[in-house]
């Protein structure tokens, strides 16, 4: 919606850093997320992590930014209701599985 290239989010910086934030213990980010995922308060848990936890601030920024843009980001809104909301973070997987299937590339993006 933006211009942005998928070559961009394809190389290391993208795909790369993506990876190993969602699975890497040296993910400040991940280790938050296992943290919150178990049940605790979400300040807490950045609290705990004891330095900034990017992600928490990008649900922010990215919800908004989509939500300016119009383009609907089920992830990133329950990650933001998750963590600004206190949703279970359960309840939101769940919500988000359940989702209706559809084709991962749309006519509109790109």
């Amino acid at each position: 919606a933006l211009g942005g290239r998928r070559e961009t989010f394809a190389g290391l910086a993208g795909m790369g850093d993506l990876i190993v934030t969602c699975t890497s213990m040296n993910s400040r980010n991940y280790r938050a997320g296992i943290l919150i995922g178990q049940g605790g308060p979400v300040p807490e848990a950045i609290a705990k992590i004891g330095a900034v936890v990017e992600g928490y601030y990008a649900v922010d920024a990215a919800r908004a930014l989509a939500q300016k843009v119009g383009v609907e980001m089920p992830i990133t809104e329950a990650a933001y209701e998750v963590l600004y909301q206190g949703r279970d973070p359960k309840e939101a997987i769940l919500t988000l599985m359940r989702r209706e299937k559809r084709h991962e590339i749309e006519e509109t993006w790109g």
